[in-house]
């Protein structure tokens, strides 16, 4: 099962920088504002290295964002700016939070070590999404020129009773590292050495299956990268003899937060889709199309809270769809649904997002599943706000607003083996980039 250990963390050394100054959101999530934002706010900001600027190498002398990351990442070791933990360790992570949309706060809690890298195969790790191989290109690329991990990979495991907390948050000291991110979320770190608590730690975790959260791509990729630097006796032993247990080989682990997906701080957004740039598109044709798989009633006209709120009442498949001359509540037709999705397991058929995809985007708008892979007509927003703007102003031919996916519904179909479409979840909030290091040299 799952296999967790400390490490020698870098860090960024406080006595030069603030770390308000230099974290990040993930560089998945990172816009072009946000990069320049970042390129502004440090010389030292982590930006430099997970998303450099292109436009700031020469590539006829053979640099690269890659190289460049790689000359900062030792440059800033050698200045001091990232000093090494002396000892391994793992870090109590909780951001506290108002959950978007409401005036309810949370906070989420877990902690942040290394974590085993294992194939789908052995039923430890488990997926939820499908990837894409152009973001894992970029991410090998960074690997390979830097051998370090910078993000968290955002791992959830079930532990009702929540003990693993309560070994990591009952009576321990104050965090030693604050912050507030452009979201207005706070995140605190501490840092955790005392060897019997990692010691309890590793072993509550011993039983746990784990499901990807966030970051299918970085955990791919630092999988291909471990089986490719695997030396043969590493397979067959681990050196946990010594006084805290250690991955076999460095590149064995990535970095991870861990976080348990019975917490009430755990939440999940929706992801609109917006689709645009169709050769033809008339609504009222597709509205008329639709009715083949879908109840399709009028809505009048109104703003997005409102479209979200009426969705949210439906107990069957259902979304709004948008267009520049009105919207549209979609329900899905039980016998028609089923007919259509045959071939489809029977945990994704209850999923919001399989209708949209397989009915409405395929089957009505001729969007197959490498379309919506490449996203040629596609883009995916958290904002439904703006994702119903872009409809309303013409920028898209059809926005359709969606539910949350459940954490049931993700749980089921991830430890079922199976997978959701793309961009079927959105955990809020992210983790930080640039809380912990790990060095794989």
């Amino acid at each position: 099962m799952a296999r967790i250990y400390p490490f020698r963390a870098w860090r960024y050394n406080p006595s030069q920088v603030r770390l308000q100054d230099v974290a990040t959101q993930p560089y998945d999530k990172i816009s072009p504002a946000m990069q320049q934002a970042y390129y502004q706010r440090s010389p030292y900001n982590l930006v430099r290295i997970i998303l450099g600027l292109p436009e700031l190498f020469d590539a006829e002398k053979g640099e690269s964002v890659y190289t460049r990351a790689a000359r900062d990442f030792r440059a800033w070791r050698e200045q001091g700016v990232l000093i090494q933990e002396k000892n391994p360790c793992v870090f109590a992570y909780s951001q506290r939070f108002r959950v978007p949309g409401t005036n309810v706060t949370k906070e989420r809690r877990g902690f942040i070590a290394l974590g085993r890298l294992h194939d789908y195969a052995e039923q430890v790790v488990f997926r939820h999404e499908q990837t894409l191989s152009k973001p894992k290109s970029d991410r090998l690329n960074l690997l390979k020129a830097t051998r370090a991990h910078f993000g968290q990979i955002f791992m959830l495991y079930s532990d009702p009773a929540g003990s693993v907390e309560k070994i990591l948050y009952e009576g321990g000291d104050p965090p030693d590292a604050e912050l507030t991110d452009e979201y207005d979320v706070v995140h605190t770190i501490r840092r955790v050495a005392d060897p019997a608590t990692i010691r309890l730690l590793v072993g509550a975790m011993a039983d746990k299956k784990l499901i990807i959260a966030d970051g299918h791509h970085r955990y791919e990729t630092a999988l291909n990268y471990s089986k490719e630097h695997a030396p043969a006796e590493a397979m067959v032993t681990e050196t946990n003899t010594q006084p805290l247990p250690q991955p076999p080989y460095a590149e064995a682990a990535a970095m991870m937060t861990f976080v348990n997906m019975d917490s009430d701080g755990l939440v999940i957004l929706p992801t609109h889709r917006v689709v645009h740039s169709l050769d033809s598109f008339d609504p009222a044709a597709f509205a008329r199309a639709a009715e083949r798989f879908f109840t399709v009633n009028p809505l009048p006209q109104a703003d997005a809270a409102t479209y979200l709120a009426e969705l949210s009442e439906e107990n069957g498949p259902a979304f709004v769809a948008v267009t520049r001359s009105g919207g549209f509540l979609l329900r899905s037709k039980p016998d028609a649904a089923a007919a259509a999705l045959i071939d489809v397991p029977e945990r994704q058929r209850q999923l919001d997002l399989t209708h949209l995809h397989s009915l409405v985007l395929d089957r009505l708008l001729g969007l197959d599943a490498e379309k919506v892979r490449e996203q040629t007509n596609i883009r995916y927003l958290r904002d439904a706000v703006e994702a119903l703007e872009q409809a309303r102003r013409g920028e898209a031919d059809v926005t359709f607003l969606t539910n949350p996916v459940t954490m049931e519904q993700l749980r089921e179909v991830a430890f079922a083996g199976d997978v959701m479409p793309q961009k079927s979840t959105d955990f809020f909030p992210k983790l930080l980039s640039g809380l912990a290091i790990y060095a794989l040299e």
